[in-house]
């Protein structure tokens, strides 16, 4: 046996081969990009839940020889051939499957579910007109992307669900509609959910006038044991039956709402909110971060993307805010405006973020319960968009 070439094959196969003959700038870039987000998410603490996860994952998918993920597998123009991705994929290929079949998302929902108190909204049913207004990022940024003429209606769609700043509804709805687009539409609606505390605020203050931004609101009545139990029951009646498309994503959430009323199922309640969650937001961060291979991630769609979501979750800020002023009209002074901007889907972080701004202006004003109505209608709002757009495009 020679020695000296059992080391030059070991070499051969090793990803340091690899770095110099089997690699592109591009992966090289990706690397540089999730070690990127690894610091935001680790250090600056940005979504660290998902946002570590979807850097290692694109960490692993972009180091050369390691086989995890394979891109070509689910391009395939005909259609994906699971036998073959469950007896030659690797690792993340296999955990791709949950993000493909939507399991992963709706698996999510129930954990928000489970931690979602809908009593604010039911106690001041207007919020739900609030957490409208804030889904008008989602079809502007979509018009915008078909007017680029880069993008097609089913990627137009996918790309404006990015303005309900919910990563999970914006992972369902474009694994269907757009699953190239997959990683960049992904990262981009769960970086934007971080920097809520940093683009919201000069909106609000651009927005809202000082005066009313003092504005001090009554406190919320109590909402009933009975009314909380009835409440998802309805919820899922209502809209699987008028977008049945929405029947997963939408019924998953409001089961997970139902454990936790319901009184008597603690143990599931408890099971959605932390075993589950943390398990599936694993297995979805990795596997979403891997699709962000440098070939296909680095282009000029992903800088469009980038920049479309930023005007979409804008576009939802700013509708929530118009209406916001406009109930305050009506209702002559009764309603702070700054809680339409909680009409994003990104909970708690949006209702924390209006009622801070709240205080700012006025020490006295409490917002956090008032913001958490039009917060959580965002939810079902951008569930709802996505419906909607999944009907017409799906």
């Amino acid at each position: 046996m020679d020695i000296g070439q059992v080391f030059v094959d070991l070499f051969k196969d090793s990803g340091f081969h690899g770095l110099f003959t089997g690699m592109g700038w591009q992966n090289l870039v990706m690397i540089v990009i999730a070690l990127v987000l690894l610091f935001l998410g680790i250090v600056k603490k940005f979504e660290p839940l998902l946002l570590v996860g979807i850097a290692f994952g694109m960490l692993l998918s972009n180091l050369p020889f390691g086989e995890i993920f394979h891109a070509e597998m689910w391009n395939d123009p005909n259609g994906v051939n699971y036998s073959d991705v469950l007896q030659n994929g690797g690792l993340i290929d296999i955990l791709y499957i949950g993000v493909k079949t939507g399991v992963y998302p709706c698996l999510i929902f129930v954990g928000v579910g489970a931690m979602t108190d809908f009593g604010p909204m039911i106690a001041n049913p207007k919020s739900l007109l609030l957490g409208a207004a804030a889904q008008l990022g989602v079809f502007s940024a979509f018009f915008l992307a078909i007017c680029t003429g880069m993008f097609n209606g089913p990627e137009a769609a996918s790309i404006g669900i990015i303005g309900g700043a919910d990563g999970p509804t914006a992972i369902w709805l474009t694994k269907s509609l757009a699953p190239h687009l997959l990683s960049a539409i992904a990262i981009a609606a769960y970086s934007y959910m971080a920097l809520i505390p940093l683009v919201q605020p000069p909106l609000m203050r651009l927005i809202v006038p000082k005066k009313e931004r003092m504005i001090k609101m009554e406190q919320l009545r109590e909402v009933s044991k009975a009314e909380k139990i009835i409440f998802p029951i309805m919820v899922t009646v209502f809209t699987v039956l008028l977008l049945p498309s929405v029947a997963g994503l939408l019924g998953c959430l409001m089961f997970g709402n139902l454990l936790k009323e319901t009184g008597v199922t603690e143990r599931l309640s408890d099971t959605a909110q932390n075993a589950l969650m943390n398990i599936v937001t694993l297995f979805l961060g990795i596997s979403v971060g891997a699709t962000a291979v440098g070939e296909n991630f680095l282009s000029a769609q992903t800088l469009l993307i980038i920049v479309l979501g930023l005007l979409a979750f804008s576009f939802s800020t700013v509708g929530g805010l118009l209406l916001g002023r406009l109930m305050c009209k009506l209702s002559h002074g009764k309603i702070n405006p700054l809680i339409g901007a909680a009409g994003v889907s990104a909970v708690p972080m949006a209702a924390r973020v209006a009622h801070v701004e709240g205080l700012k202006a006025n020490p006295e004003s409490y917002l956090l319960m008032h913001a958490m109505g039009p917060n959580v209608a965002g939810v079902i709002g951008s569930a709802v968009a996505a419906g909607i757009l999944m009907s017409v495009f799906g």
